[in-house]
């Protein structure tokens, strides 16, 4: 399970726009606490590239972006509305079921890494029966660092049992490659989550860049197999 110079041992996951499809159900929410704040809703489109960088930059894209002033009241009615429909409209992304069944068939481990708060993280790892299948899941309140600092990756290698140099980091957005770099891991750039217009993923650093979940177990395949 190396090559010349890695061993892969465990996948560690990005968890909104790389191993979860969580942008229906965050947008509707927005769209949601806006007409309740009345505010229009807003374009999917417009608000989907900024999921990776939370909320409140959501809102800061939505219909209420001149209206400072409400910005904290419609968040608050948005993360409410999240925390108790945490999966109604999302999930996997396609082909990630299969990836996450082949990695554990090859007797790899997997965890999440991710700058979500453990308030939205748990309910949602769990409400997809993801939470005794990983080996670790960090939030981004589980450490005093979240992404793009190293901490919550040496976490989850501690929790996973595992070294770094053993792991390979997959995300969508250049804090999650970076954090990987930075703790010393192989990193996967999942071009298929939430990039804006501005991200240029080719220019990150990463190992490769992903286009599809399947094409990360093409990946795994490629490194046990040299």
């Amino acid at each position: 399970m190396k090559t010349a110079d890695f061993t892969l041992s465990c996948v560690l996951f990005d968890l909104d726009g790389t191993l979860v499809d969580t942008a229906p159900d965050l947008i509707a929410c927005l769209n949601i606490a806006l007409e309740q704040h009345g505010f229009e809703q807003t374009a999917y489109s417009q608000v989907r590239p900024l999921i990776s960088f939370g909320a409140e930059a959501m809102i800061k894209q939505s219909s209420a972006a001149d209206a400072v002033e409400s910005h904290a009241q419609i968040l608050e009615t948005m993360l409410n509305l999240y925390e108790n429909n945490i999966v109604q409209h999302g999930g996997f992304f396609d082909g990630m079921v299969e990836t996450l069944l082949n990695i554990e068939a090859r007797g790899l481990k997997w965890g999440i890494v991710t700058n979500k708060r453990e308030r939205f993280t748990n309910p949602l790892t769990k409400a997809l029966n993801l939470t005794e299948r990983a080996a670790c899941i960090i939030s981004g309140d589980t450490t005093n660092n979240s992404k793009p600092h190293p901490e919550p990756m040496w976490e989850a290698c501690r929790r996973a049992g595992v070294q770094p140099e053993q792991c390979v980091y997959i995300g969508d957005a250049l804090h999650d490659i970076t954090a990987g770099k930075n703790a010393n891991m192989k990193t996967l750039a999942a071009v298929y989550g939430y990039l804006t217009d501005a991200d240029q993923p080719e220019q990150w650093g990463a190992d490769a860049l992903i286009e599809s979940p399947v094409q990360i177990s093409t990946w795994i395949e490629s490194i046990l197999c040299y």
